[in-house]
């Protein structure tokens, strides 16, 4: 059975882009704007003022959500998102903090 990763951070861009530290020091930018344009219920994100800015990782750290309707399963981030930086090494949370800014690998 594969084990579902663990969001340790969220950055939520002004350009509808999270970028995304998993446990495993993995570090991916999402573009949330294709789901915007392909799912009805994500277009709230651009339409609610301030609705963007209130994403939260939940308890068990494996979904980001903005409200009851809007939400992304931490897996779907992980296997679709752009790598940023990748470790193995469960002590590099520095470097993957450092790691190079998303608009470097646009």
């Amino acid at each position: 059975m594969e084990t579902i990763p663990r969001i340790k951070s969220i950055e939520k861009q002004p350009d509808y882009k999270l970028v995304v530290l998993f446990e495993d020091n993995r570090k991916v930018l999402y573009n949330e704007e294709e789901d915007i344009d392909s799912i009805d219920a994500f277009r709230l994100l651009k339409e609610t003022p301030g609705l963007w800015q209130q994403a939260q990782v939940d308890k068990s750290r494996t979904v980001v959500s903005w409200n009851d309707i809007i939400d992304l399963p931490s897996d779907t981030l992980y296997e679709y998102g752009k790598v940023i930086y990748q470790s193995s090494d469960a002590s590099s949370d520095k470097a993957a903090e450092k790691s190079v800014p998303y608009s470097a690998v646009e």
